[in-house]
């Protein structure tokens, strides 16, 4: 493998520009600029969102995470054992992250335009790249993401097509064209790979990680905000991987048939929060937390003892919060069974965040009913990269 990695990263590197194109125009804000296409700034654009960067974009920049994504899992071959990596493999591995990171920052500045099949410029294109566990602990078995995600109730039924994998592209943009000719342009760049599963998914309009999900509620409320609470939660703090994070990717099917035949009050109770507004039961604002300890008169806690927000509230595992960035998906219907969904992404800096809260969902959570895991898989996001660090770079 480590010779195909390295020949693959070569010839990549000599298609591709080495580097992004810098850009002058206004920043938003939220980790934007201003975006000129061919022919001058085009106000139909989104407005760019730089690749470069401490950590890599798509997960905690933009703000609001843009209306379609598409995820692309591929399978790499050869890949060693835990732990028996040798150079070679290690440095080939380093070279096609590299090639990787300059594809994408040749992708989202404009240069690329006819190559990429992107005509009017990338838009606020993002592309987000992790490694699965096998890839992870070929190098070393104790780095964060070598660990594969554990068994969850019902996971003895998941597609083997659509479980684990060694290497994630996740394209997220507003033109769902843009979304698909990137993600098509750049798993081509990748040699040597297959592609074991994909899915494209779309959100609400929403403000922040704030949307309405398939069910009708308003989804992603509580989660890391602000820099420290990033730097708590998200991001891996030390080591050669200080920066990257753990993301989660599930693939939920919902029954949204059977949830939508419930009543209003017993779906708000199912959920723990009112539909309209997204506020909790418990009372308080959308952005509100539930109060956990509140009871009704006669002794009962107002937020129900199996509604979803109770079970997934971290005060019952221990763990750290959540940067959940979800998006719907509809594939249709085979023999007359829609296939339509959730997929859940979610990064935290250590697996055990994830875990420990699907464990307790499997036991408590009435939501669970509803939902049926179609695909599943867990990715060491590298940290970020510039022109001076290569993308995977501080891969040991």
């Amino acid at each position: 493998m480590a010779a195909g990695l390295g020949a693959g990263a070569g010839l990549t590197a000599g298609v591709l520009a080495s580097s992004a194109a810098s850009r002058e125009d206004g920043d938003d804000g939220d980790g934007a600029r201003a975006v000129s296409a061919p022919g001058g700034t085009d106000p139909r654009r989104a407005a760019a969102v730089e690749a470069a960067g401490e950590h890599q974009a798509g997960i905690a920049r933009p703000g609001t995470p843009q209306p379609h994504g598409m995820l692309v899992v591929l399978d790499l071959a050869d890949v060693p054992a835990p732990g028996a990596a040798d150079e070679a493999y290690r440095v080939g591995l380093r070279e096609l992250c590299a090639a990787l990171g300059r594809s994408i920052a040749s992708l989202t500045s404009d240069d690329q335009a006819e190559t990429s099949g992107l005509l009017d410029g990338p838009g606020d294109l993002t592309v987000t790249v992790g490694l699965g566990p096998r890839v992870v602990a070929a190098l070393d078995p104790e780095l964060p993401g070598a660990q594969a995600l554990p068994a969850f109730a019902g996971d003895d039924a998941l597609p083997a097509d659509r479980t684990g994998g060694d290497l994630l592209i996740a394209v997220y943009g507003s033109d769902p064209n843009d979304v698909h000719q990137a993600a098509r342009w750049l798993t081509g760049t990748v040699p040597g790979t297959s592609i074991r599963w994909s899915q494209r998914g779309f959100r609400a309009p929403g403000t922040g990680t704030v949307a309405r999900n398939p069910l009708g509620f308003h989804d992603g409320v509580i989660v890391p905000h602000g820099d420290d609470e990033l730097a708590e939660h998200v991001w891996i703090p030390d080591g050669p991987l200080a920066g990257g994070t753990v993301c989660v990717v599930r693939r939920l099917r919902l029954d949204t048939t059977a949830f939508a035949a419930e009543s209003l009050e017993h779906q708000q109770a199912v959920i723990g929060r009112y539909r309209h507004d997204g506020s909790p039961l418990s009372g308080g604002g959308p952005s509100d937390e539930a109060d956990l300890l509140a009871k009704t008169p006669d002794g009962q806690y107002v937020t129900p003892a199996r509604s979803h927000v109770r079970a997934a509230h971290p005060s019952f595992t221990g763990s750290h919060l959540m940067l959940r960035r979800g998006y719907a998906f509809d594939d249709g219907a085979t023999g007359g069974v829609a296939d339509a969904g959730l997929l859940f992404i979610c990064f935290q800096r250590d697996l055990r965040t994830f875990a420990q809260t699907q464990f307790r969902l499997d036991e408590t959570d009435a939501l669970s009913e509803y939902v049926t895991a179609t695909g599943s898989g867990t990715f060491l996001i590298l940290p970020g990269f510039d022109g001076a660090r290569p993308l995977g770079a501080t891969l040991p």
